[in-house]
């Protein structure tokens, strides 16, 4: 856009913080505004069999695609369907056991025509999102989510910038409030995110601890001798001290180091620390992690509820998977 001659252009930083301010208060407004038809969409996505189908054109099918991609990464099966192609054939995608989310901040996209007469059609239940009650999308809905009157961030007032906002929140929303619903945890959020850094600190214990004959470990009344071949051995410097097959202690180098004088007659049950620090299979690798830095060790025997040892995990694993 053309400045005047004799206006020189704010500073970047000016209108960013101008947009943002702007923005922010939107949100403040929906936040104290949420539309009653809200409770009854989560309701009615959380006991529907099939996915939630969300269709728009333009920035607000830009802004469909990342709701429906949050929605099916936190446990809520979601597709976006382009409503053009929806006229072409992609209609096949929308089953009875489905729900329609569609956006237009107008609520008379002409391309949102043949979804809305589909859903009328076969009883899907169909949510709109739009900033005019009065809209034809709003009409035909079973559900109406209602944007708040705010005026775009644009100088102009045309480019969507605070409805797109508003909407891209509105969308969080609902996954957030449908994950509280169904109880999703982050051991769920793994199964769809199983790769990265993300994937990584959703790992838990039991998927990389060393297992079985790996495991360190020696009876409490085993002699120092085989307690020692047992820490050497196994690479771990340490070694676990069974009792009736429950974890009692263990031995570290720093055991060894204070029971010098008496080492080789003693057992290794007389030189353990008993009651050690121990981490469930469950856990999440990351707690792990941060347990290890706060006790300021590096391996952790992984024990199961009725205390006997199933595992055993070294600061190294976790820092090769990418936990840190």
């Amino acid at each position: 856009m053309s400045q005047a001659a004799n206006t020189p252009p704010r500073p970047a930083s000016e209108v960013a913080a101008q947009v943002l301010m702007q923005e922010a208060d939107a949100l403040r407004l929906f936040a104290g505004a949420i539309p009653p038809d809200f409770e009854r969409v989560v309701a009615d996505i959380a006991r529907i069999p099939g996915r939630v189908i969300v269709s728009g054109i333009g920035k607000s099918g830009h802004i469909g695609r990342k709701i429906a991609a949050t929605l099916a990464s936190t446990g809520t099966p979601s597709y976006f369907v382009h409503a053009s192609e929806a006229s072409h054939g992609d209609l096949g995608m929308i089953t009875g056991d489905d729900i329609c989310i569609l956006i237009s901040n107008s609520g008379e996209t002409q391309e949102l025509g043949d979804v809305v007469a589909h859903t009328r059609r076969f009883s899907i239940p169909l949510v709109a999102i739009s900033s005019r009650e009065d809209s034809t999308l709003m009409r035909a809905a079973d559900y109406r989510l209602l944007l708040p009157p705010a005026p775009e961030a644009c100088p102009m007032g045309l480019a969507p910038t605070t409805s797109t906002t508003l909407t891209l929140a509105l969308g969080d929303a609902l996954a957030v409030a449908l994950m509280e619903a169904r109880d999703f945890r982050a051991e769920n959020f793994r199964t769809f995110h199983p790769g990265g850094k993300l994937g990584a600190q959703l790992s838990t214990v039991a998927q990389l601890m060393h297992g079985g004959d790996e495991v360190p470990l020696v009876p409490l009344d085993a002699p120092m001798e085989q307690a020692l071949l047992e820490m050497t051995s196994k690479g771990f410097g340490t070694t676990g001290v069974v009792r009736d097959g429950v974890l009692a202690g263990l031995i570290s180098d720093g055991d060894l180091r204070r029971n010098m004088a008496r080492l080789m007659d003693s057992t290794a049950g007389e030189v353990a620390t008993l009651d050690p620090v121990t981490v469930p299979p469950a856990m999440l690798a990351a707690q792990a992690l941060a347990l290890m830095n706060e006790r300021k060790i590096t391996t952790l025997f992984v024990v199961e509820e009725d205390g006997s040892p199933v595992g055993i995990v070294h600061l190294h694993d976790l820092l090769r998977a990418g936990v840190a």
